[in-house]
């Protein structure tokens, strides 16, 4: 494994979009900035928003795509290239209809599973970066997907992917190293904790 030197938050720009299910990504990105003192700054050649803090003695710079979902690929790739960030030293943080809310999961590599950000990244940078997967729960029709995912959660499955976020922050430091038994530690912490 390598060190992490980006995290990428997956959302859609803008008031509409924030306080949506699809923008988990984001809102973990807003709890990592504001507990590590980082400031988020529109940077156009990047296509977001980019801020970079020290996480457990280590640079590592933050993304929010400002281009919608479906091209947050652009983004990763502007950034990868000029600061040559491979895949495996990138996070991705995002919304996981399979999970149910309040379930945090890190995982490496693998397939996008429809998530049309992710559909993306695979054709940007590749598919081998890490994974932090906030589940969202599912409408249970998949006719209903597009409509949920841009709709805000209840009250109840707010706090629980909130309380979500804040478990993974309580691990980033471990997950950043690049060291196996660390990633292992953090991801015995995040999958079994209920």
């Amino acid at each position: 494994m390598a060190a992490i030197k980006l995290i990428i938050g997956l959302g859609n720009p803008g008031d509409k979009y924030s306080k949506t299910r699809h923008n988990a990504g984001f809102w973990f990105l807003d709890a990592l900035a504001e507990k590590y003192g980082a400031s988020f700054k529109t940077e156009s050649k990047f296509s977001g928003e980019l801020a970079k803090t020290m996480i457990n003695g280590q640079p590592v710079w933050l993304l929010k795509p400002a281009t919608f979902m479906n091209r947050s690929g652009l983004a990763a790739h502007q950034i990868s290239k000029f600061y040559k960030i491979n895949p495996q030293e990138t996070l991705v943080a995002y919304d996981e209809l399979d999970l149910p809310a309040g379930t945090v999961r890190l995982k490496k590599g693998g397939g996008h599973g429809g998530h049309n950000g992710l559909r993306d990244l695979h054709a940007q940078i590749s598919k081998d970066y890490l994974r932090l997967r906030f589940g969202i729960a599912h409408p249970g029709d998949r006719n209903k997907v597009v409509d949920y995912v841009l709709s805000r959660p209840n009250q109840a499955d707010e706090i629980e992917i909130r309380h979500a976020i804040e478990r993974a922050l309580d691990v980033l430091d471990k997950i950043v190293t690049g060291e196996n038994k660390d990633w292992q530690k953090a991801m015995n912490i995040l999958h079994t904790e209920t």
